[in-house]
């Protein structure tokens, strides 16, 4: 049997047989639905209310039941495995993920999933895999959080590596804000304005670009599902720039070109000059219009001596490589790791317990 990677996110889980050239099988909100009886109504009976429960908080798991129970909708209802027959898997691993998680994880696996053989990796190494790199940098912008990973060699630089608490969640809400200080009167689900930001949201060339919208900016309308009719116009360019210019978000840091290359420059000299000549960048806020360009072309006013490039997809990949990049390079590995028996066995667990997993997975 194939083995299973699954690479489980804030926003979206995706999972699949390990088929490196594919895009996953399967890509679902990594969100459940439980029922919670509330007080006793008037009969004396007590009324269930469904509740959204997120198992995934900016890239780590906070809810292990809801995790479980996702897992085994995924595993045994999508993938097709049976109780008593599971599987190898491969889980895909965000940066600085504490080692309490990670054994969480694999004791998980082993105690509940039954699974023959678990190995997990970070998704800065994979992303690279997936575009054939073993060394580069990775620019990872998810839905709850930013994680900039130098790699060499496949080994993540952690001490140069930086995270951030904010996301395309935080770009939506933003988004959110914007239109309703130019739609006062219209009221508008998060989930559609998540839908807006993914057709209207843009990045400008350059911040002289950007300042100068306001007034060369033309309105456009939008008939919501509901009916409600929005005008949109200079508010779909805050969203990109809020990358460039974190104070839009009200962060007094800079933006995300300087922080790529303030992070390499702690990494050993030798290095620095093929970790930015093999960028990549990820997630499904990337593939914003304009954001590609206006990234390359700050990156060419940056004062560093070495300019970041981006790293183009091979064309044999999947298009969308950049929303599935974690989960392709999981595929690739899979197909090394398993057949060459580096992974954490039945076996191994048992004689050594969930601790395991940070003498084989690194």
């Amino acid at each position: 049997m194939e083995a299973v990677v699954v690479d489980a996110g804030s926003k979206l889980l995706k999972a699949g047989i390990a088929l490196p050239d594919q895009a996953p099988g399967l890509v679902m909100p990594s969100k459940m639905k439980t029922e919670v009886e509330e007080n006793e109504v008037a009969d004396g009976a007590a009324a269930v209310v469904e509740e959204v429960v997120h198992p995934v908080v900016r890239g780590f798991v906070k809810d292990w039941d809801a995790m479980e129970d996702l897992l085994t909708y995924v595993l045994y209802r999508n993938i097709g495995w049976e109780m008593g027959d599971e599987g190898q898997i491969l889980f895909t691993e965000p940066l600085f993920t504490p080692k309490a998680l990670r054994e969480q994880l694999v004791q998980l696996m082993f105690e509940k999933f039954n699974v023959s053989g678990f190995y997990d990796s970070e998704q800065a190494v994979l992303s690279l895999y997936a575009v054939g790199r073993i060394s580069g940098c990775t620019v990872d912008i998810g839905h709850g959080k930013i994680d900039i990973a130098p790699v060499c060699e496949g080994a993540v630089q952690h001490v140069a590596s930086k995270r951030f608490e904010i996301g395309g969640i935080d770009l939506t809400n933003l988004f959110a804000q914007e239109l309703k200080k130019s739609n006062p009167s219209v009221n508008i689900d998060i989930s559609d304005v998540e839908r807006l930001k993914e057709q209207y949201a843009c990045c400008t060339e350059d911040q002289s670009a950007f300042e100068a919208i306001a007034s060369t900016c033309q309105p456009e309308t939008h008939t919501l599902p509901d009916g409600q009719v929005i005008t949109i116009e200079k508010e779909r360019y805050i969203v990109g720039e809020a990358l460039f210019q974190p104070s839009i978000l009200g962060l007094e840091d800079y933006g995300i070109v300087h922080q790529l290359i303030t992070s390499v420059s702690n990494v050993a000299s030798e290095y620095q000059k093929q970790l930015l000549e093999n960028t990549m960048l990820c997630g499904g806020t990337v593939s914003m219009t304009g954001f590609e360009d206006r990234f390359q072309r700050e990156a060419n006013l940056s004062a560093s001596a070495i300019r970041p490039t981006l790293v183009k997809a091979p064309e044999y990949m999947p298009e969308d490589l950049a929303r599935h990049s974690a989960w392709l390079g999981g595929a690739i590995l899979a197909k090394v790791v398993f057949p060459q028996n580096q992974h954490v066995t039945k076996g191994d667990y048992d004689e050594t317990g969930p601790s395991i997993v940070h003498k084989k997975c690194f």
